[in-house]
């Protein structure tokens, strides 16, 4: 893609994420921190993988002037996500709206940011906008921290749902807090999250019984 993209001398983004940070020992996380990722753990394969693309797209802006654009993405969630791909939110949701147990990793003091995907969407286009000069990194995310047994009671709450909650072993190198700094997307592409955590959770919840209404 960045050699298409040099080839046809049009800008490209990169859909980088927040886990290039690993498990972060700065909080909340600024772009020029470099991070604290396990190299060999079972989660670096997403996050080297990340990390090793955004150096790409750095050596094609040094060597060919490639005009890139890199945002790092916060745990998005929102309706036509998929029911089972593993995320905290639709992982959720899925259980509560079948009454079945709730899973929680840890005690579940662990935290996230959840950003709704329209206010990621229009970071995305925000940034493709600016000019050449600009690159990134910049984070896309929202900054209020919410501890994943705040988001699993608050779904119940909002489902109605007789679930109750099942605690598991922690996963290896699950990063304990996770949440962007988003001063610099403030500044240069005036963005900040809009939609609450609450109205963000009701679209994505009628979204998913929409989904289970129709089986």
């Amino acid at each position: 893609m960045l050699g298409l993209a040099k080839r046809l001398k049009i800008k490209i983004l990169q859909a980088s994420t927040g886990e290039i940070y690993g498990n972060p020992t700065v909080h909340p996380q600024r772009e020029d921190y470099w991070g604290n990722v396990n190299t060999i753990g079972p989660r670096s394969c997403y996050d080297e993988g990340k990390r090793a693309a955004e150096t790409l797209f750095f050596d094609y802006y040094r060597q060919h002037k490639l005009p890139i654009k890199v945002v790092r993405i916060f745990n998005t969630y929102g309706p036509r996500m998929h029911p089972n791909d593993g995320r905290v939110v639709s992982n959720f949701i899925m259980q509560a709206l079948q009454n079945k147990p709730i899973t929680i990793y840890g005690d579940g003091s662990q935290t996230r940011s959840f950003c709704y995907v329209d206010d990621l969407i229009e970071g995305m286009i925000k940034m493709m906008e600016t000019g050449n000069e600009i690159t990134g990194p910049v984070n896309l995310g929202n900054p209020v921290e919410n501890t994943v047994l705040e988001l699993a009671n608050q779904i119940i709450q909002m489902t109605n749902s007789k679930s109750s909650l099942i605690y598991k072993s922690l996963p290896v190198d699950d990063p304990v807090r996770r949440n962007p700094d988003i001063t610099l997307a403030k500044k240069i592409l005036d963005w900040e999250p809009k939609v609450s955590l609450e109205i963000g959770l009701q679209k994505t919840i009628e979204y998913f019984s929409g989904l289970l209404s129709n089986r």
